[in-house]
């Protein structure tokens, strides 16, 4: 393989392809390749319930995930009206975006390495956000933690989901998986 086509490969996916893969097929004792655990998307939500008063939240929203995920969001819409939120149908209430191959490679590198350490008294992420098919979901509290976002231009601070779906089948696989990857799970 020449340097041209190693620059392509991101850091992490190469991490995984030389260590965490081999290190969790002989941990749980696999076969076959394909039954490895891998992590499959990253999908970042922003829910906005203030966007009801107010819709230009919305496009300061877009514009932010824009720069942290490297992909123009989806903005998400009201299913039902809710009188007492003041919610009519149809109304946007927040935005998303689905990583895949190299962005999601790309953006996982950035939050591990650059972002959550960023985060005041940071002490390592919560394993409590296992949906028991292995699949994590971790909530920030404030978008400024990203590098990408000038913190002199937003208009509030703003929190975030973001979801690991991945091919484990249980939540301690799906723990390997991300750690393996540099996720700073607290003990």
């Amino acid at each position: 393989m020449n340097m041209s086509e190693n620059k392509s490969i991101p850091r992490l996916r190469e991490k995984y392809m030389k260590e965490v893969l081999p290190a969790i097929k002989e941990q749980y004792k696999i076969e076959n390749v394909m039954r490895v655990p891998r992590l499959e998307k990253i999908v970042l939500n922003m829910g906005l319930g203030a966007a009801v008063a107010n819709p230009k939240i919305i496009d300061a929203a877009v514009e932010e995930v824009k720069m942290i995920s490297g992909q123009r969001p989806v903005i998400t819409r009201a299913k039902k009206a809710i009188a007492s939120f003041k919610l009519r149908a149809g109304l946007p209430i927040g935005v998303t975006v689905t990583l895949r191959r190299k962005r999601m490679w790309d953006f996982l590198d950035r939050l591990v390495s650059f972002a959550l350490p960023r985060v005041r008294d940071f002490k390592g992420v919560s394993a409590q956000g296992f949906d028991g098919n292995g699949n994590y979901t971790l909530g920030l509290k404030e978008q400024i933690i990203f590098p990408e976002i000038d913190y002199d231009k937003i208009d509030a601070v703003r929190g975030m989901n973001i979801s690991f779906v991945t091919t484990a089948k249980t939540d301690e696989e799906g723990r390997s998986l991300l750690q393996g990857l540099g996720m700073p799970f607290r003990n």
